[in-house]
């Protein structure tokens, strides 16, 4: 099994082709931090929705902790080639959020697709020490 299959924990259908959906779970992401948010619920359903479509990764703290919460949709080689660039979502905290990502990537992600304009309420710029982390 290849490095980058085991890194998302998905399955053989997913191609090095597909938009990659980053899900912070680091010091502040996916904790108590904000109450009454299911996380799992919403993990859960990025991986269900993104199978055959996209990858879903979890990782650490992306150091962007005052939007915590964060999911960065980065392009499919495809969409980066028509220049999209990864999209930093902060706040993520409805399921009809992701379910709107999802929806986005399934149609081609960033560089292919327009997102749906509730996600424009999410999208913020790290800086750029951090979002040369992410795509380093």
């Amino acid at each position: 099994m290849s490095r980058r299959r085991r890194e998302t924990g998905q399955g053989a259908t997913e191609g090095p082709d597909r938009c990659t959906v980053t899900v912070c779970r680091g010091c502040c992401c996916g904790t108590e931090k904000l109450p009454g948010v299911d996380h799992a619920a919403q993990l859960g359903l990025l991986r269900e929705a993104l199978v055959g479509t996209g990858r879903v990764r979890v990782t650490g703290c992306l150091d962007a902790c005052e939007h915590a919460d964060v999911i960065v949709v980065q392009p499919s080689p495809a969409g980066r080639a028509a220049g999209g660039r990864p999209v930093w979502l902060g706040l993520v905290n409805d399921i009809d959020a992701a379910a709107d990502i999802a929806a986005w990537v399934a149609a081609g992600g960033p560089g292919l697709a327009d997102p749906p304009g509730v996600l424009d309420l999410y999208e913020f710029s790290p800086s750029r020490r951090v979002r040369q982390g992410m795509e380093g």
